[in-house]
């Protein structure tokens, strides 16, 4: 008669529910950094920049409190939110060391009890392999079980990230306000139909998509 697998002895071999999920955290939080944000923001800002260094020329008024201030260009405006997002950035690739940190292998509590002494390193290496991502075992797995700081770190990230996401929106929405009696001073693409009563109205659509994802 064949033996059947064990939940504990088998399926959950070297492993516990308090080391396995924040390790699944980490790896998938790592991976949606690395693999999706961290390129579409770098996108993001190099097409900025380019549009800093094309509009370098165009002097507008500046404003404070909302009203006019001294002149300064639109170049210089753009490059100020580019400057923003590269802050962002290295902000996020600061803590995905510590996310990196995987705290499979610690078992119950930390100690690794019936665990294979290399269960931990071969396994990070192994997941390291898999995703090609810098996976390391967290060198003490007692922090690693017992906190969640990596994930409040990169967190806090992503919200300057959106803060900064959001400010950029608001300021295109309101300088693109228009077409007859608001600011007018950029002008957006016309992505789809606008109003049909209204001519030449041309919805924010694109930073308003963009508002709604910064404040979820």
């Amino acid at each position: 008669m064949e033996r059947k697998v064990h939940p504990n002895d088998d399926v959950n071999k070297s492993q516990s529910s308090n080391d396995v999920f924040p390790t699944a955290m980490h790896v998938a939080a790592l991976l949606a950094l690395r693999k999706q944000l961290i390129p579409q923001l770098k996108t993001l800002t190099q097409t900025l920049n380019e549009k800093s260094r094309a509009f370098a020329d165009i002097v507008k008024i500046g404003r404070t409190h909302l009203q006019d201030a001294t002149p300064l260009t639109l170049g210089q405006e753009i490059s100020g939110w580019v400057a923003m997002l590269e802050h962002n950035l290295k902000h996020i690739e600061y803590s995905l060391p510590h996310v990196a940190e995987l705290a499979l292998g610690g078992t119950a509590v930390g100690t690794g009890l019936n665990t294979h002494p290399e269960y931990a390193r071969r396994v990070a290496d192994e997941l390291a392999v898999i995703t090609c991502a810098p996976f390391v075992t967290a060198p003490n797995k007692f922090e690693a079980l017992a906190t969640c700081d990596a994930l409040v770190q990169a967190h806090g990230a992503l919200k300057g990230l959106a803060a900064s996401l959001m400010k950029i929106a608001m300021i295109v929405r309101w300088l693109a306000s228009g077409p007859r009696c608001g600011i007018g001073e950029i002008s957006i693409p016309e992505n789809e139909p606008g109003s049909s009563i209204m001519p030449g109205k041309v919805n924010p659509t694109q930073c308003e998509a963009l508002t709604c994802s910064a404040v979820r």
